[in-house]
């Protein structure tokens, strides 16, 4: 099962929903996070990229990023040839990919979450810091199976269905049918990470939660589960026929849906798909949203340094936030 993800519309991130845009830790104004200057009407002609071949991997909720911007840069700058690198031996995420650029296996790397405390330690030890570029919004979904009869989830019970407190749906006005959280483990990638800090708020994810290897796989298990959940990012899941994605509350009834309404049924697709509610995410309505950032080695003005600020340049650019768009995210520009 391959995600599917649509286009999206222009975004700003408004006060309302900042809590759970990026985090507690996040500071866009100091050294952990630099946007780069770029023309608004631009395209990736505007970007000088040094040549070379260029590994990049990380946060498995770039995958049609890649698929979108990838080619579209070949075109204008075949000297710049990018290369997507796995880890070996360890589940792909945005972790991953920052420890892989710790330890210098990639030139930059991908990421859903904000580059933690422990990494900019890691990073000074070895002699050169790590720049986050933030380059887009996207929302975050609450799957279930399509037959599950249930007006929406808030974000309090989402906490107690993953910290292992709610266990029935019977306990948040829905059948009585016991719940099956699933989840990606919590060193495996940015989106659990976010999920445990902000969703969680910090709480430990319960013992009850049964742990899938990615979220193709989370969301195969979640088709043939009618008790099951899980959650992805909502390009990865809005569009999909095999289960459905739940409209979120902050709290009491006022349940915000990730795609644009009426819901498409299961039967009605692939002819038709759910569209994400950009909207919503771009007006801070729906609950849960957050950052893509672009994670830059600073090492000395280095070939390295200059490859990836000139990917995250490109993204950057007018040509290179439709692309962001088309692959189903929110352009910040």
């Amino acid at each position: 099962m391959k995600p599917w993800l649509l286009i999206g519309l222009v975004g700003v991130i408004v006060s309302s929903g900042v809590g759970y845009l990026v985090g507690a830790k996040i500071n866009l104004v100091g050294k952990k996070a630099n946007l780069i200057e770029t023309k608004v009407n631009s395209d990736f002609s505007s970007v000088t990229a040094p040549e070379g071949t260029w590994f990049y991997g990380g946060s498995t909720s770039w995958a049609t990023v890649r698929q979108y911007v990838d080619p579209e840069i070949k075109k204008t700058h075949p000297q710049f040839e990018l290369r997507y690198t796995d880890a070996i031996n360890a589940t792909p995420g945005s972790g991953t990919g920052i420890r892989m650029l710790l330890e210098g296996q990639l030139t930059f790397s991908q990421s859903s979450r904000p580059i933690a405390d422990r990494e900019f330690q890691q990073a000074q030890q070895r002699g050169f810091s790590l720049k986050q570029i933030p380059v887009a919004l996207e929302g975050l979904a609450i799957a279930v199976h399509p037959d599950l009869q249930i007006p929406g989830l808030t974000l309090g019970q989402i906490k107690d269905i993953y910290t292992g407190k709610i266990t029935n749906w019977n306990q948040v006005g829905g059948p009585n049918l016991k719940i099956t959280a699933y989840s990606r483990r919590f060193e495996d990638g940015g989106t659990v990470e976010f999920f445990a800090n902000n969703v969680l708020g910090g709480e430990k994810i319960g013992s009850n939660v049964v742990y899938v290897y990615d979220t193709t796989d989370g969301l195969r298990k979640l088709a043939s589960d009618h008790g099951g959940i899980y959650y992805a990012s909502a390009p990865e899941v809005v569009p999909q026929c095999k289960i459905k994605a739940l409209p979120i509350a902050r709290q009491g009834y006022s349940f915000v849906a990730p795609y644009i309404k009426p819901l498409i049924k299961p039967a009605q697709c692939p002819n038709q798909r759910n569209k994400l509610n950009i909207n919503a995410f771009k007006t801070g309505k729906y609950p849960i949203t957050r950052q893509m950032f672009v994670i830059v080695r600073q090492n000395n003005g280095s070939l390295e340094q200059k490859a990836g600020e000139a990917y995250a340049n490109m993204l950057l650019t007018n040509q290179g936030q439709q692309l962001m768009n088309e692959a189903g995210f929110v352009r910040i520009r």
